[in-house]
């Protein structure tokens, strides 16, 4: 088997299983330890997995995000309800940001119900699902392409937003505790700090198992936000805790605010 067809087979068996382990690994594809290691080292200088321990993850890290890849494929239940209640929040005409990542992809499918909108993005996903739709006016956000995290980042991409303005910013992260909202790339960071900058609105939208964790880099003050969406409710202390901070949280499970 050649080195890039064994890689894709480590890919999909991260897909599948989330963690590889590296004897496995050998014994599988019947090569030696220091062969798996150097795959998963490309691997990792690719962005595509976090080397741990005796084999790999994709599992995030307060310095690791895992690829756009993976991320799609996961949670695809839980990111419809969040969609669905994000939708809430839109209406016709409006000028609505959406920042990458899988979760925004799937907001981004479900914004046709509301058009005619004006749409500014940088998600690769989204402008390319959204090219050709009519009722979209779609507002692509140039930059440096990341392939880990699907989208255009960087200075150029920053300077586009300081020139445009949204009625609304939907924006996702990976990590909240406390009253901070995280993330693991510097980059990624500075554009999301300028989406809201650059929108009267701006709603957050994270995973309830991404409550209670911290990432390398400070991305907002969760009162940033005007509103706060979850799939479901996380530990009562945490959701008591977003009411005395003043924070409103949506659980998308039943549209309750709290």
């Amino acid at each position: 088997m050649k080195r890039e067809e064994r890689q894709q087979s480590i890919i999909n068996l991260l897909v599948e299983h989330k963690t590889v382990d590296l004897d496995d690994l050998a014994d599988r594809f019947i090569v030696s330890k220091m062969t798996i290691h150097r795959d998963l080292d490309d691997l990792e200088q690719a962005g595509v997995l976090r080397k741990v321990r005796g084999g790999a993850t994709i599992d995030a890290g307060t310095q690791f995000e895992s690829d756009f890849r993976f991320r799609e494929r996961q949670g695809h239940d839980e990111k419809l309800a969040m969609a669905r209640a994000a939708l809430d929040l839109v209406e016709p005409g409006m000028t609505v940001m959406i920042n990458d990542g899988s979760m925004a992809a799937v907001l981004g499918e479900m914004l046709l119900q509301k058009r005619p909108l004006t749409l500014i993005t940088n998600n690769a996903a989204i402008i390319d699902r959204m090219k050709n739709e009519s009722g979209i006016t779609l507002i692509a956000l140039g930059g440096v392409y990341s392939a880990k995290f699907n989208a255009f980042l960087g200075v150029v991409t920053e300077e586009a937003l300081s020139r445009l303005r949204a009625d609304i910013a939907f924006l996702s992260t990976p990590a909240v505790s406390g009253k901070l909202a995280y993330h693991m790339d510097d980059n990624v960071v500075r554009t999301k700090r300028a989406m809201i900058a650059s929108a009267a609105r701006s709603c957050l939208l994270v995973n309830h198992q991404r409550i209670g964790h911290t990432a390398l880099h400070v991305m907002a003050d969760l009162a940033d936000f005007d509103a706060v969406i979850t799939d479901q409710a996380p530990d009562a202390a945490i959701v008591e805790q977003f009411r005395c901070d003043g924070i409103v949280l949506t659980i998308a499970s039943n549209q309750d605010m709290t």
